[in-house]
Formats: C-alpha cells, sequence, structure tokens
C-alpha cells in the first residue's frame, strides 16, 4: 500500500477501504504524501465538476436555545450564547432566499434548530418555493423530527437535505447516532437527495474514527461530502479543546473527496477559505441569519462570507464559477 496506489485507486472509482483512509489521515498534513492527495484531490473534484464551482446560499428560518445539546453549537441551551426564541418573518425569509439567488447561487439552503416543528416549518417552504425560479434547488437542513415529514418535503418542493452523523454523535450530542441515520434512510426512501459532511472537526478526533466516518458517508452515496472543522464558541467547554489547523482541514477535504464514490460529483468545506480549497473543494456557502458557529444572531454581520468573497476564493484557487442552477443537486 503506497499513497501513490491510493490516489490512483481514489481517482478510478474504486472505494477505499476505512484501513486505507486511516493510512492516509496518519501523515503529516504539510507533508510532501499529504499535498499528493490534495493535488489527486483537486484535479478529481475539477474533473467531475467540469472545473466550475459553485456557491450556495443558506438562511436561517429561527434562532433558539436547543435542547439537542450539541456542545460544539452556539444554539446549544446549556451553553448561554442565546437565551430567547425569534423566528424570522415569512417575508424576510423569502427575501433572503430571492437575493441568494439573484446575486448568482446555484442553490438555497434553509436552516432551522432542530427542535422547530414541521408544522413551522412548511409555510416557510412554500412560499419559498413559490418565489423561486422553478430549477433552483430548494434544500432543507432541518431536525430529525421532519423525517417523518419527508414527503411532504418533497411535495413542498424541496429537492434534498443537508442531514449528517456528526463526529462522536451521542457524545458530544443528545442525539443518538442511530436516530441520524434512520433520518437519513427515511429522507432518502422519499427521494430526496443528501449532502453530508464529515464534521465538526477538532484535534480530539482520532484518524481512526475520522476515517470511519469517512468511509461511511462514502456508503451513503450523497451528492456531496467533505468535511468541515469545530469552530470554538468561546467560554464553552468544547470551545477549550480549540479546533484544527486549516492544512490538516485541507487533507482531511482531499482524502475524503478520493474516498467518496465518482457519483459523488462535489465536495464541501466549511468555513470557506483559500488553503482547505486547496484539498479539491468545489462549492462553498454564503449565510445570512442565524449560524450555529457564530455568537451573533445575524451571521451576516459577524462569521459569514458573502457571495462575492467566496467567488474570490475560487478565483484564487482558479476555479470557474458555473452559472444557472445547480449541478450538483440536479445529478
Amino acid at each position: 500500500m503506497s499513497v501513490t496506489e491510493l490516489i490512483e485507486k481514489g481517482l478510478n472509482g474504486y472505494p477505499l477501504t476505512p484501513t486505507e483512509i486511516e493510512y492516509l489521515l496518519g501523515f503529516p498534513p504539510y507533508s510532501e504524501e499529504s499535498f499528493q492527495l490534495m493535488a489527486g484531490a483537486s484535479a478529481l473534484s475539477r474533473q467531475l465538476q467540469h472545473n466550475e464551482a459553485e456557491v450556495h446560499g443558506q438562511l436561517a428560518l429561527n434562532l433558539a436555545p436547543c435542547p439537542e445539546e450539541c456542545q460544539f453549537c452556539s444554539f446549544a441551551k446549556s451553553n448561554k450564547i442565546f437565551t430567547t426564541a425569534t423566528e424570522v418573518p415569512i417575508d424576510e425569509a423569502v427575501a433572503m432566499a430571492c437575493q441568494f439567488e439573484q446575486v448568482g447561487c446555484q442553490a438555497i439552503l434553509v436552516m432551522t434548530t432542530a427542535n422547530f416543528a414541521f408544522k413551522r416549518i412548511a409555510p416557510y417552504l412554500a412560499a419559498i418555493r413559490a418565489r423561486l425560479k422553478k430549477d433552483t434547488p430548494l434544500i432543507a437542513n432541518v431536525g430529525d423530527q421532519c423525517a417523518d415529514h419527508a414527503e411532504e418535503l418533497v411535495q413542498l418542493g424541496v429537492n434534498g437535505v443537508y442531514h449528517a452523523v456528526r463526529l462522536r454523535e451521542g457524545i458530544d450530542t443528545n442525539i443518538p447516532p442511530q436516530q441520524r441515520r434512520d433520518s437519513i434512510a427515511k429522507f432518502k426512501a422519499a427521494g430526496l437527495q443528501l449532502g453530508v459532511c464529515v464534521e465538526p472537526l477538532g484535534p480530539e478526533h482520532s484518524d481512526q474514527e475520522i476515517a470511519e466516518m469517512i468511509h461511511y458517508t462514502a456508503s451513503l452515496n450523497p451528492v456531496f461530502s467533505g468535511a468541515a472543522r469545530r469552530i470554538p464558541i468561546p467560554g464553552t467547554r468544547m470551545g477549550a479543546l480549540g479546533t484544527i489547523p486549516e492544512i490538516r482541514q485541507a487533507q482531511v477535504v482531499a482524502i475524503t473527496r478520493l474516498a467518496m464514490p465518482h457519483t459523488t460529483i462535489a465536495n464541501c468545506t466549511h468555513e470557506p477559505g483559500v488553503l482547505p480549497g486547496m484539498g479539491g473543494a468545489s462549492f462553498f456557502w454564503a449565510e445570512m441569519g442565524a449560524n450555529p458557529r457564530d455568537t451573533v444572531a445575524r451571521t451576516e454581520d459577524g462569521r459569514a462570507h458573502n457571495v462575492s468573497e467566496l467567488e474570490t476564493m475560487f478565483w484564487e484557487l482558479d476555479w470557474k464559477i458555473q452559472h444557472g442552477p445547480s449541478r450538483i443537486w440536479s445529478a
């Protein structure tokens, strides 16, 4: 087993085993081997997306202390970052979605806290879908309780969902990992496309558990996977653990790309950056509203990047920008 052989295996669309993935994760992120991985992953991403990157827009419908207690999240009730519940008016949510579409986003993603009920989400989705262009994909990032309404999401015009089993799910969160897996199965059974990610990466995560998560995400045959590092929330228990350097993030992004089937045409990284983009990331998110990595209620006033900034990052990486509706969610 050599790095070159495993890169060729990934480039040719053969699945990598957990042992092989763990082996690749074991190289220092600044090593020659890791830069080989990044080069191979970048070449594969550009091939699968015709060297045309995408920028998607994410908007949050609500903000509230969340009982699921994901310790890495600013919404967690025990983290005491946000103590009151608020909702975005429907007309404002529609305006945000339309603004994203007008400035060139190829897909619109609607996010809620995990306990925001489906009956409250549905009117937003109907209103947003009615105003977006017919071929602009509408994606939902919602709680597990919405999985029981997966067919209704389809009827409302939702094209896909982002739903991931997070690293140390059930340990750093109140959510049983099997519950997340069951939700993914329900969403897929209803015909919704699936986006996933290996997240939120922290320095405490071993190569073995990262490798197992990469392998699991590959088994789901998602439209995209990728890797996101944890953004520390100041003053919290998990915030004290810190995060990983962007160069390590780039390494994991690259390995994830090589380990995915070629039917998974896209590769993400979050938060966006040129360095992790070197690992073969092929789309980024612009964000408005609440953000689980931010401590301000409107992330456009905090951590978020706008579309122009993200397109500039892709220019720095020598990507072109794909125009029109997303190919990722339309594949």
